[in-house]
């Protein structure tokens, strides 16, 4: 597989055109087997008067006659937001994997690291980013076995983990029964069951630390918190974990003690983490006027447990299999799930829903200028971003949406003032695309 990118300029005419075409057929960046080690950059092509090869029908938010574009990335992707890079991964012969960076802001690439072949080597590993004392880590992971054994002791995670500056590595291999869920809320990273069970692998110094129910730390009195616990991930003083109706941070605080006004300080469930933040879910307090049709949903500070913001909406009719995923801004401001959309500075939020309760919006992505992307009548916010419901934009400003073209485009992640979108062509090779926000 070969590697184009295409830089920041205007549409030259026809001869631009052949000149795009010559050189996308030429190909850009290093061979499957080149062994390029961390840190170096690859060689590349540069079109210093070409427009992107793909020009997406995108939100009028952004200019998609100038960009840049990476075409053979990996599904997933993961950004810092502190230094303007988004990681991704490169395919290449035999099964081998090699994590790229680009700079969202003018497409330049970065380092790349060594290409490696995981232990599933059918399908491609899981990115991730997190930061712990102020340095900031790319991750990769993936589970599977050790050779053709079939004891589930010789299953394991795989991580690597690549300093987001220089693209320093280590890898490390965690043995691991069962499909692990795999975090990075906090300032470590989170292996866990999906149940009790978990791992905390720091990323400066590779030690991982094992952690069964029982070293929990319980709260005292809390009789459910026993009853299908669960770590849900890792806040800054430890790991965020949850009962049946209780959830606690092991070592800090506990839900019942830092519960909103106006609810039953025994019904908080947490349903997504970010770093920084908590969103739970509460039963209104019996004496409420809407009690018996809305719940209370809560953005929580993650040090403190302290409530930040709330905003009442209806139950759904059907308890879903899982909850929205909430998606923070890059500077922190906004949070988005689902439905649910919160200004954390002005301390709103707001629930996107009918007045017979039920609800057709799925926010995606938002931005630091106050936008949020989704769609109508979409699944869930993967299924929005691979072009499924009706686009929708959402200004934070009016607490309104509006519709975007049928065929619209969402991005994927916004920083650096440029929007990144995906799109699969016909040969099922999955591109990135960035677009400028303005003229």
């Amino acid at each position: 597989m070969r590697q184009r990118i295409v830089r920041l300029a205007l549409v030259g005419g026809v001869f631009f055109f052949a000149l795009l075409l010559l050189l996308a057929t030429c190909g850009g960046g290093k061979s499957d087997q080149d062994t390029d080690k961390g840190g170096a950059k690859p060689k590349r092509s540069v079109l210093p008067s070409a427009g992107p090869v793909t020009r997406l029908t995108a939100p009028p938010d952004y200019t998609t006659a100038r960009g840049w574009e990476i075409i053979g990335s990996s599904p997933d992707v993961t950004v810092s937001y502190a230094t303007g890079r988004l990681a991704y991964l490169e395919r290449s012969a035999e099964n081998r994997y090699r994590l790229r960076t680009v700079d969202t802001a003018t497409g330049e690439l970065g380092w790349s690291g060594q290409a490696w072949r995981p232990p599933d080597p059918l399908h491609y590993p899981n990115l991730l980013t997190v930061t712990k004392n102020d340095r900031q880590f790319f991750a990769t992971w993936s589970y599977g076995k050790v050779g053709d054994g079939l004891s589930p002791s010789e299953t394991f995670v795989s991580l690597d983990v690549y300093d987001v500056t220089d693209g320093r590595r280590q890898r490390i291999e965690v043995p691991w029964s069962g499909a692990p869920d795999v975090t990075a809320t906090g300032p470590d990273i989170v292996i866990s069951d999906g149940k009790a069970n978990s791992a905390v692998v720091d990323p400066i110094t590779a030690t991982v630390t094992k952690v069964k129910a029982d070293e929990l730390k319980y709260p005292k009195g809390c009789k459910t918190c026993k009853q299908l616990t669960e770590v849900r991930g890792q806040t800054a003083q430890g790991l965020l974990v949850s009962g049946v109706r209780e959830f606690w941070v092991r070592g800090g605080w506990f839900s019942r003690n830092v519960a909103p006004k106006g609810v039953d300080k025994l019904s908080g469930v947490p349903t997504s983490v970010t770093p920084g933040q908590v969103l739970a879910k509460w039963t209104l307090d019996k004496k409420a006027k809407q009690a018996a049709t809305h719940e209370l949903w809560t953005v929580h500070d993650s040090l403190t447990g302290k409530p930040l913001v709330s905003v009442e909406c209806h139950k759904p009719a059907i308890k879903p299999g899982r909850y929205p995923q909430a998606v923070l801004s890059p500077s922190g401001s906004y949070l988005i799930a689902g439905n649910l959309a919160f200004d954390l500075e002005a301390k709103k939020g707001f629930c996107f829903e009918d007045e017979d309760g039920s609800s057709h919006l799925t926010l995606a992505t938002v931005t630091d200028d106050g936008i949020a992307y989704g769609a109508a009548n979409a699944r869930d916010a993967s299924d929005a971003l691979a072009g499924g419901g009706l686009p929708v934009s959402m200004d934070f400003a009016s607490w309104t949406t509006d519709q975007l073209s049928r065929n619209a485009r969402l991005p994927v992640v916004e920083m650096t003032g440029v929007g990144v979108f995906r799109w699969t062509d016909r040969q099922e090779r999955i591109h990135l695309i960035g677009y400028p926000r303005g003229d």
